[in-house]
């Protein structure tokens, strides 16, 4: 087995680690366990832990493994674990966990405030990061748990949380006055649980999707946007409604174009992904005052502490069983062998190049 890796700034460059590290099954030392890594899901989310990774820490997750690393970083992922050696006594040998992980073949965890259903690795390194990225499922003991909604899970859940928080935070701020909400790169998973929520939600303002021209058909084709655009056709859209934007995108130009379309219309602008890392930049005439960078680890701690970590979970619960349920009907599933399989689909990953209803899930055997 390996260590998937990428250089830091220019992550479009990546390598595969294989020494004793690596391959080695570590020790568990006092209150450790060791968790062997079964599958994972890789999608364009991943990517914005790449281009996000010095801003916001995600590249202290996961520190690279092996000899010259200076440079390197882990990209994490979203996956299922067993647990192949213990010495915590709440933790046995054989339980399986999700949660976030390396793609790599090994994890050594120590587990902290263990409950009935999770557990967080208390790592020093990890102290300071989010604890929503700290926190594992021990998914032996969830009520109704069925493994064959492991592949779901890995795909959506880390998209569709965000999905929740968004519709959340736009609601609790009564829609920021807006009688619209404009999603960019519309085709996105993130982008399309916001969706459904905004189609459940009776109280929503009507939703618009602006997409590429490749993905346009598939968009309208899911029948919960209420208006669905090409970026080329950005001038039908009503300019005369106050706006919200929610943009997954994170491409400065497009932002320009649509600020310049909407002027004062426009009452608030949410960025959240970066689909188009490449063309990221600040747009030109948004207004500073009415601009936020959403980060939905921040949400989802301060629900945790609104709700309780319990609660948090039954909240979103049904939301992310019934985001999942509805993406059955156009999600198309495709299993990659292995880190290699992995490196292989990872330039087409990077620059946005998989159909948008594709789901990757890497299979780690041996």
């Amino acid at each position: 087995m390996a260590e998937f890796q990428v250089q830091k700034h220019r992550f479009s460059e990546t390598r595969l680690v294989q020494n004793e590290q690596t391959d080695r099954q570590p020790e568990a030392g006092a209150g450790e366990i060791v968790v062997k890594i079964q599958s994972f899901s890789f999608t364009a989310n991943n990517i914005t832990y790449a281009a996000a990774g010095d801003q916001l820490g995600y590249w202290q997750f996961f520190p690279p493994k092996g000899k010259d690393t200076e440079g390197w970083g882990v990209i994490p992922v979203w996956g299922f674990a067993e647990v192949v050696e213990s010495d915590h006594p709440e933790v046995a040998v054989g339980e399986r966990l999700f949660g976030y992980f390396p793609p790599a073949s090994f994890l050594t965890l120590k587990p902290t405030r263990v409950s009935a259903q999770r557990l967080f690795d208390g790592a020093e390194h990890r102290a300071k990061l989010p604890a929503g990225y700290n926190s594992y499922s021990r998914v032996d003991f969830e009520p109704g748990y069925d493994p064959a909604t492991d592949a779901e899970r890995m795909l959506l859940w880390p998209l569709h949380i965000t999905s929740f928080c968004l519709w959340d935070q736009l609601q609790e701020n009564g829609w920021y006055g807006a009688e619209q909400v404009v999603i960019l790169s519309a085709s996105s998973k993130t982008s399309i649980g916001l969706a459904y929520a905004l189609e459940s939600d009776d109280s929503a303002p009507r939703s618009i999707a602006l997409t590429s021209a490749r993905n346009l058909e598939l968009v309208r084709s899911l029948g919960v946007y209420d208006q669905c655009l090409d970026y080329g056709s950005l001038a039908e859209l009503d300019a005369s409604r106050p706006t919200v934007i929610v943009d997954m995108s994170g491409s400065g130009d497009l932002l320009g174009q649509l600020q310049a379309h909407l002027g004062d219309r426009m009452r608030y602008c949410i960025n959240v992904g970066l689909t188009h890392w490449d063309e990221f930049k600040p747009a030109a005439g948004m207004p500073k005052e009415r601009t936020e960078f959403f980060f939905a680890p921040g949400h989802i701690q301060k629900r945790m502490k609104d709700w309780g970590p319990e609660g948090f979970a039954d909240r979103t619960a049904h939301f992310l069983r019934d985001t999942a349920r509805k993406s059955r009907q156009w999600l198309k599933l495709h299993e990659i062998d292995g880190l290699e399989g992995l490196a292989e689909v990872y330039p087409t990953v990077c620059n946005g190049q998989r159909p948008a209803d594709e789901g990757l899930i890497v299979r780690l055997g041996g």
